[in-house]
């Protein structure tokens, strides 16, 4: 990141726009350092939220994720494929757990270097002040709704 423009862009009187054109040249940064790991950040994300549990009930994963049911469903899709994730039956017949593969625990740690590098990357650009002072305000943003 230290050969990108230091820069900003000009801004839209539009916040809402301004957050969504940071949000997808972030997630286009990390999808390009990513790459060579074959996951998308995404998958990657749910990767990782697997990791932490040995098996987890689908709307956990969902609420703890904060997405809703039909995107986690359609973001599972290619790692089930993968062999990555695999779903079962979970205690009654309307619920199902999912868990990591161990395919998928050796994808999470091969992925896991390009990650802290995408991470101190951000965090050389940004410096940690202004990267803690941005965290914040996307933490109070994520509570408009709820």
């Amino acid at each position: 990141m230290k050969d990108r423009p230091s820069k900003p862009k000009f801004s839209s009187p539009c916040h809402c726009l301004n957050i969504r054109r940071a949000s997808r040249a972030v997630t286009q940064f990390y999808e390009k350092v990513l790459e060579p790991s074959g996951l998308k950040v995404t998958q990657y994300s749910l990767l990782r939220n697997l990791e932490l549990v040995e098996s987890v009930a689908m709307s956990v994963l969902a609420k703890t994720m904060r997405i809703d049911r039909t995107t986690l469903n359609r973001n599972l899709k290619p790692l089930l494929k993968a062999g990555l994730v695999t779903v079962k039956a979970g205690e009654d017949s309307r619920s199902r757990q999912a868990m990591l593969t161990e395919a998928g625990h050796d994808a999470l740690v091969n992925a896991l270097v390009l990650w802290d590098r995408a991470q101190a990357s951000l965090e050389d650009y940004l410096g940690k002040a202004e990267l803690a002072s941005l965290e914040k305000s996307l933490s109070k943003l994520e509570v408009l709704l709820l």
